[in-house]
């Protein structure tokens, strides 16, 4: 990670700033989730809503040019107010809430129960009083933290001047169950953030801090930021990688859930690259850094992780930015029940319209959304990362739940992208052995996966055969002098250019075909062809449930296009397209009004990608473009993830919007029974902490759910 990062803001479709409310800077931070939401609120807002940072989480630090002013002597350290609850036991938690309700207990007991005359006057007062300290005392002192920081209606505000009133006019166990309830209902939320965030940031701790590495032979423990590039590590079994290698050990098994998800075990062979984070599972393995500390794969899908939650989703922006409008509108009309009675009503009694008032300001707090609603984007984004699914933003969860098409590329998404060969076919009059000798020389001078494919089908190259004046003709393939004689290996096109004379229909052939021609006269073929991926009939199944139609585009012939789409059961399907045809086939569905997302390698594929709605990389571990340049990163090759992320974004707006309907309607309901007169406090509470808890445990199970 860096050590620093720059300051960011978080705006709405308006351009408007956003930030964090107070009971949300207290909950997350309470929670040790502030890096939940620091990104996404000014630096006197971090000073007002006590998120503090500590001095040793460097990745947390404001730069230098932010602009913003953090000196000691400042505001950050005048309120001497920690909320960091970090290291608390459950039990500690709830302790203060205990005490008050014991004290409450005994409270009701003696004014129900046992009734003595003594509990009356002061007497009375001092005992629900000191039942209220414990919850009340902080929520005041949060309230006028806010008010200091110029924010008058926080929810701190709402919910003292509601109980302090209910003291005033002597419903004291009113007050102090308010309170008291408040109270719980935010050391309830406060666990469910931390569920949340331990959730979506168990990545965070996945590398290790030291490793082991080879001196002359001789084990060294060092510090894992301080290993260089070239140095060996020695890695245990059972022991985690710290930095991006390549393996020097023949073989090695390791565990890569950290990183995809997936627990079965990959084995490596030497020379090729493990990643950081992977496990290493059997004997001893030795691993030579290639990649520093900073740079590791792992790392940056760290920091994706970690900025994910800055890109909120148009829902969570409304619901802020309707927050800060509503709960000002609900205390005047507070103020508003109380007073304005006075010109209508007849025997107005001021007691009677305060408490109705009062009822009115505990209803309103709009607790259940401004926590319950990121609580559910957070649970989706954390349900994405423990599949192996990064989403850069809650704004692509929603954006995910309504696509209506799919646009993938046929390679490497719907396929393994490793070319096999399946047939080799020589024309009579040639030796086999030669043709197959010499086709294996000549593509050892080419880079392209079909090269790789014809050596493991030839094995080892002869480099006794004498070859000349090699030359590699774009779009058709290999040219070379071979004992004196022209060797050409490519498609059939290059067979047309150099006027080789062949009865092959190849047009008819499904796989793909290198040509072969030697001294003039065609020499025969071999038909290449790459493995579907095995969940790759699943997932279109999958998508056609979810109600998402899939069309797949590739620039490989049609004929090849055909067999794998028929296999998987896609209908819609082009061949032979260059770049530019499949950006005009994303802006024909665009043109319908249609959602589109499209699925590739997040290179190639780039104006394809910017130009649908959400573009999702196929194999994020192999390429570090996948991850800058995706909205959606998929850490291994499953095309299943695909139907699995849309149906994530779909659960996830689904629980949202549930909250969101749960709340407005039972607090709607409950505010018109409150400025009627036919609510209590009781109820009130019901609708403000009992909805808000309704709310979270609804938002908490996406965290739980099996997708």
């Amino acid at each position: 990670m860096r050590d620093k990062k720059p300051h960011i803001h978080i705006y709405d479709e308006n351009g408007n700033q956003l930030c964090c409310t107070p009971q949300e800077g207290k909950i997350y931070k309470d929670a040790g989730a502030e890096n939940l939401l620091e990104e996404s609120c000014c630096a006197t807002t971090d000073k007002a809503y006590n998120i503090q940072k500590k001095p040793t989480d460097k990745k947390n630090v404001h730069s230098a040019d932010d602009g913003h002013n953090h000196d000691s002597g400042g505001a950050e350290d005048d309120h001497g107010h920690s909320h960091d609850n970090t290291d608390k036991s459950t039990l500690q938690l709830f302790l203060p809430a205990i005490i008050s309700f014991v004290l409450l207990i005994v409270g009701l007991a003696l004014d129900h129960l046992l009734k003595p005359a003594w509990f009356e006057g002061w007497i009375r007062i001092a005992l629900y009083s000191l039942a209220y300290i414990p919850v009340g005392l902080p929520v005041i002192k949060e309230a006028v933290q806010s008010i200091r920081f110029n924010d008058f209606f926080s929810e701190f505000f709402l919910m003292s001047i509601a109980t302090i009133g209910a003291f005033a006019i002597g419903e004291y166990p009113e007050g102090v169950a308010v309170m008291l309830f408040y109270a719980v209902g935010e050391i309830f939320q406060t666990l469910a953030v931390q569920r949340a965030k331990m959730n979506i940031a168990s990545l965070l701790d996945q590398r290790p801090d030291e490793v082991t590495i080879l001196e002359g032979n001789v084990p060294k423990t060092i510090k894992a930021e301080s290993a260089v590039i070239g140095q060996i590590i020695q890695l245990k079994p059972g022991e985690k990688l710290a930095l991006d290698g390549e393996l020097v050990s023949d073989s090695a098994s390791f565990n890569t859930a950290a990183l995809t998800g997936e627990s079965k075990p990959d084995t490596k062979k030497k020379g090729e690259v493990v990643l950081a984070g992977m496990i290493n599972v059997n004997s001893v393995s030795l691993v030579q850094i290639n990649t520093a500390y900073n740079d590791s794969k792992l790392s940056k899908i760290l920091e994706l992780v970690q900025n994910a939650t800055a890109q909120k989703a148009k829902t969570e922006l409304f619901i802020r930015k309707f927050a800060k409008v509503y709960t000002p509108i609900v205390v005047f009309l507070a103020i508003a029940i109380c007073l304005l009675p006075y010109f209508f009503v007849q025997d107005y009694e001021f007691r009677t319209w305060l408490y109705r008032a009062l009822i009115f300001l505990v209803i309103s707090c709009p607790c259940a959304l401004v926590i319950s609603i990121p609580l559910g984007y957070f649970g989706g984004i954390g349900a994405g990362s423990r599949n192996g699914i990064l989403f850069k933003g809650s704004n692509f969860l929603d954006t995910l739940a309504e696509i209506k098409n799919v646009v993938m590329d046929k390679t490497g998404t719907m396929t393994e992208g490793v070319f096999k060969v399946q047939k080799l076919f020589i024309e009579p009059g040639f030796d086999e052995k030669e043709i197959l000798k010499y086709l294996n020389v000549i593509e050892s001078k080419s880079t392209h996966p079909i090269a790789t494919a014809v050596h493991e089908y030839a094995g080892e190259i002869d480099h006794a055969v004498s070859m000349e004046n090699v030359e590699e003709i774009s779009g058709h393939g290999l040219k070379a002098t071979i004992n004196g004689k022209e060797f050409l290996a490519g498609n059939f096109k290059l067979m047309d250019k150099f006027t080789i004379p062949y009865t092959v229909d190849h047009q008819s052939v499904a796989d793909t075909l290198i040509a072969t021609a030697y001294d003039g006269k065609f020499a025969g073929y071999l038909t290449i062809s790459d493995k579907i991926k095995e969940d790759a009939k699943t997932t279109v199944e999958a998508l056609k449930k979810l109600g998402v139609k899939a069309t797949m585009l590739s620039g490989d012939k049609t004929a090849v296009v055909e067999e794998v789409a028929k296999q998987i059961g896609i209908t819609d399907y082009f061949g032979d397209m260059l770049p530019e045809d499949k950006v005009n086939k994303v802006k024909d569905l665009k043109a319908r009004n249609e959602s589109v997302a499209f699925v590739g390698d997040g290179v190639n594929d780039a104006p394809v990608v910017a130009l649908s709605d959400v573009g999702i990389a196929m194999g994020g571990l192999g390429s570090d473009a996948t991850i800058e340049t995706a909205d959606v990163v998929i850490q291994d090759d499953k095309p299943s993830k695909i139907a699995m992320a849309i149906n994530i974004g779909k659960q996830t707006k689904k629980i949202v919007w549930q909250n969101i309907f749960l709340a407005f309607g039972v607090k709607a309901i409950v505010l018109v029974l409150g400025a009627g007169g036919l609510a209590t406090m009781w109820e009130a509470v019901f609708a403000d902490v009992g909805v808000a808890l309704l709310a979270i445990l609804n938002a908490v199970r996406i965290q739980k759910m099996k997708f």
